[in-house]
């Protein structure tokens, strides 16, 4: 396998540029803070970030451990990828999971069909970063996903209680980046902010980046569920009438079962993603179940703690 360092073809200008500025934002988050993370979900952000980190360091390892909040309703691929993946860049891997939020009654369990442990993903992830006395979480979010993420900064801060306050955030001038805070403050760091899901796949096939399976055409089977397609799997709970279909599909985002939705496709390669994406006029979070609770879903979860 290549490594991450050769040239490779397909580098263009301004993805050099975005690659630079998110290395810089890496190396300036491993100087201001004495104790970061890399929050891994499994999905393609935070799989360009940890080659990012990587980058950053090398020959050096990464020197913060890469964090993954687990759902327990992961795809299995996810998980299989994941530890791989770990294993290839010789990364430390935390794992923190949400049913042990729910054994210890932090959460409560989400009942019905439309259950989701996304929402309980936060108690953990605080909890997580108490445990760990963690001053940064490194996140792959992306101003173009969705708007409460748009108002995000490179640097953004966090209470005490680790909850985010869209209206108090730092102003961030040219290259310079705030990492200040009081005894129990955090911060969420976005690498990736001027990124767009197109880049991120651009630059996954300019560096060779491996990805999970998920993103790929491939037949499963799938149940229709409010104008959206899930996964027909142990964890779906599924609602009279339902019936499970076999189709080909693949998945713009990877996250929790329950609420991630496949899209129809046939783009089995990583050119025919990223032509597929190219005419695309969604965001890849309008497959999200749990992000059409409310107009407001994301920023609400963003604002008790959420990534």
């Amino acid at each position: 396998m290549p490594t991450m360092h050769a040239e490779t073809a397909g580098m263009t200008p301004a993805l050099r540029e975005l690659e630079e500025e998110a290395v810089y934002v890496i190396r300036e988050t491993a100087a201001q803070f004495e104790r970061p993370a890399l929050l891994f979900s499994g999905g393609k952000d935070s799989i360009v970030l940890a080659y990012l980190s990587q980058r950053a360091f090398a020959p050096a390892p990464i020197p913060f451990p890469l964090m993954h909040i687990d759902t327990g309703h992961n795809f299995p691929e996810t998980l299989v990828f994941r530890d791989e993946l770990v294993e290839r860049l010789s990364a430390k891997l935390v794992v923190r999971y949400v049913q042990d939020s729910i054994d210890a009654g932090l959460v409560q369990e989400e009942t019905g069909p439309n259950r989701s442990r996304n929402v309980l993903q936060t108690v953990t992830l605080l909890t997580a970063i108490e445990e760990l006395q963690l001053d940064a979480c490194i996140g792959g979010a992306r101003r173009d996903e969705e708007k409460a993420r748009a108002k995000e900064r490179f640097f953004s801060h966090r209470n005490i209680q680790g909850q985010w306050d869209p209206k108090n955030q730092r102003p961030e001038l040219w290259s310079l980046y705030n990492g200040r805070k009081n005894r129990g403050e955090q911060f969420r760091v976005f690498p990736l902010s001027n990124w767009t899901e197109l880049d991120v796949w651009d630059y996954i096939r300019a560096r060779k980046i491996p990805v999970p399976s998920l993103y790929f055409s491939h037949e499963r089977l799938v149940v229709e569920r409010e104008g959206g397609l899930l996964a027909y799997t142990e964890f779906l709970i599924p609602i009279e009438g339902e019936k499970p279909e076999r189709m080909t599909v693949r998945f713009r985002t990877i996250g929790d079962a329950t609420c991630t939705g496949a899209v129809v496709s046939g783009a089995a390669t990583l050119d025919e993603v990223i032509a597929e994406i190219s005419a695309s006029r969604t965001s890849e979070r309008g497959t999200r179940v749990d992000d059409k609770r409310s107009e407001s879903a994301m920023e609400d979860r963003k604002t008790k703690g959420y990534f």
